[in-house]
């Protein structure tokens, strides 16, 4: 009669148990849309992608080469990103950790004293410790043994929890993937700016020379009475705006070469530099591929699609906690009153084996808010997936844009330069022979300069641009 009773509880504790892990709240779920058009405005379909070649032949100067590779090896940024992925491969090693029994090795000794009218203190003493003599008081006791618990994993709670440790691991990989292509690419976009302004700063002290060409002509003209003292002070003024304007761009220059060495980790100090390859500039045959292709290539991309991944296993790992959990646990050692007596057998030997059945009845409010929370995560991540591809189309197809205008811009201005250039000479002779007003030459030389400093200034965004579209397209992580 009481083995039936003992096997009705048994049944309904189960029975209880799976009821519980039924119940299971409903959530809604989102799927992620990948579609992307199937080419870039006004381009082929030709799917050849720059994104595939490695930073150190897309970039020819071997000067900036030389730059990025140092700044992969010391910038502080990128160091600390890939202890991430330490972090992140440990958290694996943890998660596989728990898939396995864990065992232990325990060693103790004690004294205990019971009091005479206990349970314990009223039972049997009749084992003798030596013959003849009474259990001592207090008793000692040592123990040495193993002990080991394990969970039954039937749900793939720990399994689902290993794999989503696993692919936030991958993760942070692209994560530093795609630190180094933003690396790579700030330095580039910081070296072009660099010869940018050397080229500027040229350009300025070759317009100041041509300056003082002119005042010297200015002052001899009035010597000789053709101009007044006002002439020969506007030029003056003029000279100085120049010098002034000299060391505005050396202090951009020095504020540069300081962003560049942070880049690289180091202190200040002069950074090396091939002034002539502001001139040969990059490849004009860009392969842009096709933007399915962008799912491949960007690392940021990669990313949001892993952590996709590992938010849906987070789900399933919150949905098992509603399911009952199997446990079992054991011990084997040793355990007597007596060191003497621990390596008797089987007297002192000791062991035990035992399962469980856990699941919650009441109060599930912390599992539910859990497993919601799980599922939000995973929206989220469904959200930031889909950004993550938008972003990536519409930065290429901007600087793809860009490098069309940047183009077009640049052959226009190249002309006003030339027109100006021109005009300087002109105005020159008018001057020299009483023809055109000395505010002429002033205004023709100040719009020249500023001219020619613009087209300085657009060729490096064409540079940028460039820079820019090989990173938008997934380039600058292999090398």
């Amino acid at each position: 009669m009481f083995n039936k009773n003992h096997h009705k509880i048994w049944g309904f504790a189960l029975l209880s148990l799976a009821y519980a892990g039924c119940k299971i709240p409903s959530i809604v779920q989102k799927t992620a849309n990948n579609n992307t058009p199937n080419t870039y405005t006004n381009h082929t379909s030709d799917t050849t992608n720059v994104a595939k070649i490695k930073w150190k032949d897309y970039f020819k100067d071997q000067y900036l080469t030389n730059l990025i590779d140092t700044a992969l090896q010391n910038n502080q940024e990128l160091n600390i990103t890939l202890q991430e992925i330490e972090i992140a491969r440990n958290e694996v090693r943890t998660r596989k950790g728990e898939l396995l029994p864990s065992v232990g090795l325990k060693a103790g000794a004690g004294l205990e004293k019971v009091g005479r009218y206990t349970s314990q203190g009223a039972g049997d003493a009749s084992t003798e410790i030596k013959p003849g003599k009474e259990m001592p008081e207090p008793l000692p006791d040592y123990l040495v043994g193993l002990y080991a618990n394990w969970e039954v994993d039937i749900w793939h709670k720990l399994r689902n929890s290993k794999k989503s440790a696993y692919t936030k691991y991958l993760s942070s990989v692209e994560g530093k993937n795609f630190v180094v292509t933003s690396l790579v690419a700030e330095v580039a976009n910081s070296y072009y700016e660099l010869l940018a302004l050397d080229n500027q700063l040229d350009m300025v002290r070759k317009n100041i020379e041509l300056q003082n060409n002119a005042l010297a002509v200015v002052k001899l003209q009035k010597e000789a009475a053709r101009v007044t003292e006002l002439a020969v002070r506007k030029f003056e003024a003029e000279v100085l705006s120049s010098k002034s304007l000299e060391y505005e761009i050396l202090q951009s220059i020095t504020e540069t070469e300081n962003k560049i060495n942070f880049l690289l980790g180091r202190y200040p100090q002069h950074i090396a530099r091939n002034k002539s390859s502001f001139e040969t500039g990059l490849a004009n045959n860009l392969s842009t591929g096709i933007p399915s292709q962008l799912l491949a290539n960007r690392p940021d991309i990669k990313q949001a699609e892993l952590d996709l991944i590992a938010a849906k296993l987070d789900v399933k790992v919150a949905k098992a906690q509603f399911y009952p959990s199997f446990g079992i646990s054991a011990a084997l050692g040793f355990q007597a009153f007596n060191p003497s007596y621990l390596v008797k057998m089987p007297e002192s030997m000791l062991y035990s084996i035992a399962g469980d059945v856990a699941a919650p009845l009441i109060n599930r409010n912390a599992i539910k808010a859990t497993y919601f929370t799980a599922n939000a995560k995973q929206i989220q991540a469904v959200y930031q997936y889909e950004r993550s591809i938008l972003n990536g189309y519409m930065e290429v197809a901007n600087q793809l844009a860009s490098i069309e205008n940047l183009g077009k811009s640049y052959d226009l201005k190249a002309q006003q330069v030339q027109a100006l250039t021109q005009s300087i000479e002109i105005s020159n002779d008018l001057f020299k022979s009483t023809r055109a007003d000395y505010l002429e030459v002033l205004m023709t030389q100040r719009d020249a300069l500023e001219a020619k400093l613009e087209l300085i200034e657009t060729k490096k965004q064409q540079f940028n641009a460039m820079v820019k579209v090989y990173q938008a397209l997934g380039g600058g992580w292999t090398n």
